[in-house]
């Protein structure tokens, strides 16, 4: 069935920087980095879907502010006087750029973090979701991990500045809510894929990263190089898939606790499981090589999703394959000008 909630569509543009708003109404639903994988995925979901008059969309990129400033994120709520958060800017990048770049995922993350979080309180936001990710889980624990395990022990020792940074979403949104009363909560998704991504090979996460390499492997006739043995398992959920589940959380999760958004446990898949659909997707027929002198990272972090079912029991996910098919043609279509 589809999600019980209202839903709109983007109706005009705000021409002084070029990002699409809904028209006026009653609530101002303000999303940070709006210009991303998963802030393109909502945009397209509420551009494709009947309109809620009451409601105004407002996506924010980097070029409207840079939210690592206190003085930038006042003068967007000053602007735009928002009624809802979706609270998605973050420095993100793949295991390699994790552990070269520890002190920059952590304090760029807790400057962005905090800057919203506040300006949240100060202008009395209604609602604010915020996005953490399964990698900030304790690296050392049981399977399937829950939303209750979140603090019970160190992250992984590749991406700790910004596991360290992300968990504190979660003690805050509860601290301003014990607090200030604060409507605040945060979303728990597991590895995000889809159209809008960033496909850089160097700093892009596994899927986008591989679509890439496969593409250029296509192109120059060469091996297909995955990093690593292709033994670790993931849970992908496509970025449409979690742009709805995002927006129903909006309207109607109401808990300070964080809630996974993720496919079931059965749906888990490896890197070389999806290495082979990309490969299959993008009609490769060379060699594929899983080059294991490159780390593996984290070997699983299989979450459980049994919060959302028990909420939304019918909710059904695009499958691991329809969603690299659908990520690879929209890939080779906007070769030239995507994220890569």
């Amino acid at each position: 069935i589809q999600i019980p909630v209202h839903i709109i569509e983007l109706m005009t543009e705000l021409s002084a920087s070029n990002k699409k708003i809904k028209t006026t109404g009653k609530s101002v639903i303000l999303v940070t980095g709006g210009t991303g994988l998963v802030g393109k995925a909502i945009e397209d979901y509420v551009n494709s879907s009947p309109t809620n008059p009451d409601e105004t969309w407002i996506f924010l990129g980097s070029k409207d502010g840079d939210i690592r400033r206190r003085d930038d994120t006042e003068a967007l709520f000053t602007k735009y006087k928002p009624t809802h958060v979706i609270h998605l800017a973050a420095k993100v990048g793949g295991l390699f750029a994790n552990m070269n770049q520890k002190v920059e995922f952590y304090r760029e993350n807790v400057l962005i973090n905090d800057n919203i979080m506040e300006c949240c309180r100060i202008y009395n936001v209604n609602t604010l979701v915020s996005f953490m990710s399964t990698c900030i889980f304790p690296d050392k624990t049981s399977y399937p991990i829950d939303e209750t395990m979140l603090h019970n022990g160190p992250p992984h020792p590749s991406n700790e500045g910004y596991a360290i940074a992300k968990r504190l979403i979660d003690t805050l949104s509860r601290a301003y809510a014990e607090e200030y009363g604060c409507n605040f909560t945060s979303i728990i998704p597991t590895n995000i894929y889809g159209p809008h991504d960033n496909f850089s090979i160097a700093n892009g996460h596994v899927i986008p990263g591989l679509i890439h390499k496969c593409y250029l492997a296509k192109k120059n006739k060469t091996p297909f190089t995955v990093w690593g043995s292709g033994k670790p398992l993931r849970q992908f959920i496509y970025s449409r898939d979690l742009a709805e589940l995002t927006v129903w959380v909006m309207r109607n999760y109401k808990s300070p606790d964080p809630i996974i958004l993720s496919v079931g446990e059965e749906d888990e898949v490896s890197i070389k499981d999806a290495a082979l659909s990309i490969v299959k997707a993008m009609k490769f027929e060379g060699e594929v090589i899983f080059d294991t002198s490159k780390a593996d990272g984290q070997f699983k972090k299989t979450a459980s999703n049994s919060k959302l079912r028990k909420l939304l029991p019918d909710y059904k996910f695009t499958s691991i394959d329809e969603g690299i098919q659908k990520s690879v043609d929209w890939f080779v279509e906007n070769y030239e000008t995507l994220r890569k």
